[in-house]
Order: C-alpha cells, then sequence, then structure tokens
C-alpha cells in the first residue's frame, strides 16, 4: 500500500472514531479512561500537538469541538455525568497501576 493511500485510510478511520464517539455521548470519559487510557480530551490533545508539529494553527477548545462535534461546554451541560464512587476508585487504581 502507497503512503498516500494509507494516509487516506488512517484518516477515514479517525472520522469514523470521531463520529462514533459523538453518536455515543452516554459513554462518559471516565469509562473510556479506565478501560483504554485515554478519552476524548486525549484525542483533542493529539489533534492540537499534531498540528502545531505541522505548524498549523489550532488551539485546544478547537480541537476539542472537532472531536466532540460541539463545543465541549455544550457536550458537557447535555451530556457528561459527575463520576461515580465506583469510577473513580477503578480510575485511581488504574493511575496506581501505571506509577
Amino acid at each position: 500500500m502507497d503512503k498516500k493511500t494509507q494516509t487516506e485510510l488512517e484518516a477515514a478511520t479517525f472520522r469514523r472514531l470521531l463520529a462514533h464517539l459523538q453518536q455515543h455521548p452516554e459513554v462518559q470519559n471516565i469509562d473510556i479512561m479506565i478501560l483504554a487510557d485515554f478519552c476524548r480530551n486525549c484525542l483533542a490533545k493529539w489533534f492540537t500537538a499534531e498540528a502545531v508539529e505541522q505548524g498549523v494553527d489550532l488551539d485546544y477548545e478547537q480541537a476539542r469541538e472537532m472531536v466532540y462535534g460541539m463545543p465541549y461546554s455544550e457536550w458537557k451541560d447535555k451530556y457528561q455525568l459527575d463520576a461515580t464512587p465506583e469510577q473513580l476508585a477503578a480510575y485511581q487504581h488504574k493511575q496506581q497501576a501505571h506509577k
């Protein structure tokens, strides 16, 4: 596979991942963090870092809007729930395992 085709497939796959996450706002970031060690905010941070690397003007809030499909504050008001004690404990346990 040539590099251009690979890049196009990777970009399409990433767009599909973003669409999937946008279609499932019931999946909380903390749950993704517990299971996969990344979340929507991590994707936005990676997006921003790659933009900087390539000299593209994109700030974190713009990247979050691309990932969430709306301004983060709006997504947070609509969909983000307070973490349960069980979620917080699982997250803390995962963080301790990485030390």
